[in-house]
Parts: structure tokens; C-alpha cells; sequence
């Protein structure tokens, strides 16, 4: 199989940026996944407007200094998932996202990412268009990712439009082209067995993986409950290839400070290490 494993920027907000890009060269990842979060990680959608491309080389510098590739970069337009939603009912809003969207296409291809995540809007309520307004966003987003040379992938997540697996394999059904950034912990939190969400593997271009159980998005390994051995298997069996993204965060949000994300991050990485090298023998 041969996988590449990538660590989260955000996964260390205390540090400046250039000491997290290192850190995550000598912890021994293959890449980097940059968070492009308004108001909350160490690049934001702010900062590059009007100057992507030249922000996108000077993150390369940086990442290949480090050692590094930038294996996804991921758009927030906001912490509030819903005040500026790809389908908000606002159409001002929505040209505004449009706009981010393609400066984060410019700064993707400036750094050297083929990779471009975002999220997939939210349920307004008394909203009937909610979800053909989001399909036709994404299917915007996916038909100029597509002209950019970027694969487009949504998370889907709890709060979302998509916040079941049903609904997010529904989602890709839907938009030609779009693919999952995928991660378990927001279903794991909920209750849902690995059975019920590991279909949307056959659909996923980039992974996220992190220690998670009911009741809890993040957790320590030793309590964790995800399969990653299984999650490991199903991925050979649906001849997956996107990079594996170890993404531990540090914030009150959810309880998510409360773990050592260097020591998590190694060992989830190596538990996954392992995993590849049974199943590639097999």
C-alpha cells in the first residue's frame, strides 16, 4: 500500500508557524495539512486575500525547509459552521465564500497541494433550499478545483448538511466529482459502529484519524474506539490513496486539550504503521 501520513498544523496553535512545520518534519510525517481557519489557526482566509499566490510560495519555502508537503489545505470561513455556509441563504454571503474559495485554489496550487478541503453547508431551518443550494455550490467548487487541478473533498460532521453517512454518501451521489475528506470521530462521538461508516471509505480522497469514543470527538488512545486496524483493511480493499492525515487539535472546544499531541500523533501514526505492513503482507 504504501501510504503517506500527514500532521495537522493546528494540531499545535501554541507554536509559530514555522517551528510547527518543523516539528512536524522531525516527528517524520510526509506532510502537512494546513488549517485555513478564519479567527482560529495560524493562516486564515484574511490573510492571503488579494495575496494567494505569493502566500501559497512562502508556505512552500517554509514546508520545504521542513521537510515537508502540503498534503491538503482546509477552508473555514468562520467558527460558526452556519454564518457563512457555502449555502447560505444570503446570496452576498455566498459570492463572498465563492470568492475565499478560489484564493484557496490560487494558495493550494502556489504551495503545491492537490488537495482542498471544505465543508458542505448546514441545514437553515424553515430553509427548503438548503440542500439544492449546497449541491450547487459544491458542484461549482468541484468543476473549478477541477480546472485548478485540485481534487475537492468535504468533511462531513456533525451540524452539517451531512452529518450522517447516509446523507454524506447521498451528498457525493448527487455532485459528479466530489469526493470525502473522511473522518470517523464525528460519528464514533454519536455512537455509530465502524460498520456504518466505513462504506464512505470508497468515496474518500483524504483521511483524517484520530483517537475518539461515544461521547467524546477526541480522546486518548488506550480509550479510543475506532478499528484502525479494520479502517487500515478497508482502505486496501477500496484501493484508497490520499494521504493519511493524523489530526489531534488543541482547544476547549469538545474537550480537545486535553491530550499530548505529540505523543498521540506518533503513536497513532505508528499503530497505523503496523496496521499497513500485516494487511501488505497479506
Amino acid at each position: 500500500m504504501c501510504f503517506h501520513y500527514a500532521c495537522a498544523d493546528f494540531t499545535f496553535p501554541l507554536l509559530p508557524h514555522d517551528k510547527a512545520l518543523t516539528l512536524i518534519g522531525l516527528l517524520g510525517f510526509d506532510g502537512v495539512d494546513i488549517g485555513l481557519f478564519q479567527d482560529r489557526s495560524h493562516i486564515q482566509p484574511s490573510m492571503i486575500k488579494g495575496r494567494a499566490d505569493i502566500c501559497g510560495r512562502l508556505l512552500k519555502a517554509k514546508t520545504n525547509a521542513a521537510g515537508v508537503v502540503v498534503a491538503d489545505v482546509f477552508l473555514q470561513s468562520h467558527t460558526d459552521f452556519a454564518a457563512k455556509a457555502i449555502n447560505h441563504p444570503s446570496a452576498s454571503v455566498r459570492q463572498e465564500t465563492r470568492r475565499q474559495f478560489l484564493e484557496t485554489l490560487e494558495y493550494a496550487n502556489a504551495c503545491g497541494s492537490r488537495h482542498v478541503t471544505c465543508l458542505p453547508g448546514v441545514t437553515y431551518e424553515n430553509d427548503e433550499g438548503s440542500l439544492s443550494r449546497c449541491h450547487e455550490e459544491l458542484a461549482w467548487r468541484v468543476e473549478e478545483a477541477k480546472s485548478a487541478g485540485i481534487t475537492l473533498g468535504v468533511e462531513p460532521h456533525l451540524g452539517s448538511i451531512a452529518d450522517t453517512p447516509e446523507k454524506a454518501r447521498e451528498l457525493v451521489r448527487r455532485v459528479p466529482g466530489l469526493t470525502l475528506t473522511l473522518d470517523y470521530t464525528h460519528f464514533t462521538k454519536i455512537g455509530m459502529p465502524d460498520a456504518e461508516i466505513e462504506p464512505l471509505m470508497a468515496y474518500a480522497s483524504h483521511f483524517h484519524a484520530r483517537g475518539a469514543k461515544p461521547g467524546a470527538l477526541q480522546t486518548v488512545l488506550p480509550e479510543n474506539t475506532i478499528d484502525y486496524s479494520r479502517v487500515m483493511q478497508n482502505m486496501k480493499q477500496t484501493g484508497y490513496r490520499g494521504f493519511i492525515g493524523i489530526e489531534y487539535i488543541w482547544m476547549e472546544w469538545e474537550n480537545c486539550n486535553r491530550s499530548d499531541n505529540i505523543s498521540e500523533s506518533l503513536m497513532l501514526m505508528g499503530l497505523l504503521k503496523e496496521a499497513e505492513d500485516r494487511y501488505e503482507k497479506t
